[in-house]
């Protein structure tokens, strides 16, 4: 069986700690040629941590590893990759203003060297191939990578990391940013990969995915290693029990069919933007969680976006119906009570190199001034202070930079900046996209929390049993359209939302 190969990869008694945080506690596993590992365990659990040491990119604090039964303790991320070790990391991992070849050889120009000149055409052709191997045809070489959208990317870094034939191919929550077709890109790989006789570490939230694709398993929790599974003994029960240490009681999505006011809040009149959307019309009533879903191209996150401003609307018009007023911009929308939490919370809903505190306080100005122009530093701690403590963000302090969270953390961040605006319109793209089971039953509580304080919630997601779960109301897009609209109180049917979402509704 896989799990019988040869090892590739131990770590004995392996220790990192972050100030007083520790991250991972005497952690030792081997990973053996020939099988996919899948790591799983709740956000800060230590999943990252393991690989990304393995990988050079930080350094432990104690313990030891092996790698091809030699020891093994790499300084840089570029001296694995030259060993062999492979790894598609969680955020983003290409320089957008780079071009896609230079992104795919980053760091590796001297291959393309002739003289004091390098070889631009044979990189170009090296690229083109190297994206051809992973099944890319429609990306650009010679592009500049910042062109492309979150997905391309991802496969842009998959590229560059495959063109180094890895003994070892880590992918770190990877899958989160790409599409069904993206998704069977890696899944292939990642088989090949094992079939080759080399080794594969795959790192989920999505526990259905993670027992699908792996030979094996190890479950993590707190920095400790809770156990190690083969496939034969998966069973979803006992692995959610292992990696929270509890069994999740209670209702995981609601499960009440409480309505809305017949009150307007905010309505989306025939809206035009540059690309996605084309006579767009939407309107979202007092406490109302209205879901709109569709395929990773059908336009919803457009609408988001165009909401709240954040893209051109170049005919109709986004109007806030009780204080008739006009989102032409992020700033008016934020004056007027709207909050908005990107698919993309790295570069869009966090300001990484900031603390904890500066994030969140980022929405509180206004709320927290002192005397004339100047912030009370005494308020702004207490704003921030609260949302740390009432979200149990983990971490050391609220000066901690937000950077150094896992993804979990992050989003809750993310959260607590607009919970703690008491915005009354909240649109959230993906919110629980890379988070763990235990902090999205959390985050789900906030919504319907929300709701019931008669907060109005757009809840935008590719995940058909989270808008099913928590929307009074569920819009299904296709092609800048929406196809088909459903409602809480007549039971959502998973087979005809998949209907209207590939083929309009026109099958019915």
């Amino acid at each position: 069986m896989a799990h019988n190969g040869e090892i590739l990869v131990e770590v004995k008694d392996l220790c990192k700690n972050f100030g007083v945080t520790v991250a991972l506690n005497q952690v030792s596993m081997v990973i053996r040629r020939g099988e996919v590992r899948g790591l799983i365990g709740e956000n800060g659990s230590g999943k990252s941590t393991i690989t990304s040491i393995i990988a050079g990119i930080q350094q432990a604090t104690s313990g030891e590893m092996f790698y091809q039964g030699k020891a093994w303790k790499p300084q840089t991320s570029l001296a694995a990759v030259h060993a062999g070790i492979g790894i598609i990391v969680q955020e983003m991992g290409t320089i957008p203003s780079l071009t896609v070849a230079e992104n795919i050889f980053l760091g590796d120009y001297d291959r393309f060297r002739v003289g004091p000149v390098i070889n631009r055409r044979k990189m170009m052709a090296e690229a083109r191939q190297a994206l051809e191997d992973i099944g890319v045809n429609d990306i650009d070489p010679a592009a500049i990578t910042g062109r492309y959208n979150m997905e391309q990317r991802k496969l842009i870094e998959i590229a560059k990391t495959m063109v180094n034939h890895p003994e070892i191919f880590v992918v770190d929550e990877t899958t989160t940013a790409l599409s069904e077709k993206g998704r069977e890109i890696l899944y292939r790989l990642m088989h090949k990969a094992a079939a080759e006789n080399k080794a594969v570490v795959f790192i989920s939230h999505d526990l259905d995915e993670i027992m699908k694709h792996s030979d094996t398993l190890t479950i993590l929790r707190d920095g400790n290693i809770i156990d190690h599974m083969v496939k034969e003994d998966f069973e979803p029960g006992s692995i959610k029990q292992k990696m929270i240490g509890r069994e999740i009681t209670g209702q995981y999505y609601r499960d009440d069919m409480d309505g809305y006011d017949d009150e307007v809040l905010l309505r989306a009149e025939h809206i035009t933007t540059m690309r996605e959307l084309l006579c767009f019309d939407l309107e979202l009533h007092k406490g109302e969680i209205l879901g709109i879903g569709g395929l990773s191209e059908c336009g919803m996150h457009a609408v988001g976006r165009a909401l709240y401003g954040l893209e051109e609307v170049v005919s109709g018009q986004v109007v806030l119906t009780q204080k008739q007023v006009k989102i032409t911009t992020p700033e008016v929308a934020f004056k007027y009570g709207m909050g908005y939490v990107s698919k993309n919370r790295d570069t869009e809903s966090l300001e990484l190199n900031a603390s904890i505190g500066a994030n969140i306080s980022s929405t509180g100005y206004d709320k927290n001034r002192g005397l004339g122009i100047f912030i009370s530093n005494r308020k702004e701690r207490r704003y921030e202070q609260l949302q740390v403590d009432s979200l149990a963000i983990k971490c050391m302090n609220t000066f901690q930079p937000v950077r150094t969270l896992s993804g979990g953390n992050k989003q809750k961040v993310v959260f607590g900046k607009w919970l703690a605006a008491d915005a009354d319109i909240l649109i959230l793209d993906c919110p629980t996209r890379g988070v763990d089971i235990g902090v999205k039953a959390y985050m789900y509580q906030l919504i319907y929390e929300m709701k019931k304080q008669g907060k109005s919630i757009i809840l935008i997601s590719e995940e058909l049993p989270e808008l099913c779960g928590m929307s009074d109301r569920l819009l299904i897009m296709r092609n800048g359209k929406v196809t088909g609209e459903f409602m809480r109180t007549q039971g959502f049917s998973h087979n005809d939302l998949i209907n209207y979402m590939i083929v309009g509704g026109e099958n019915q």
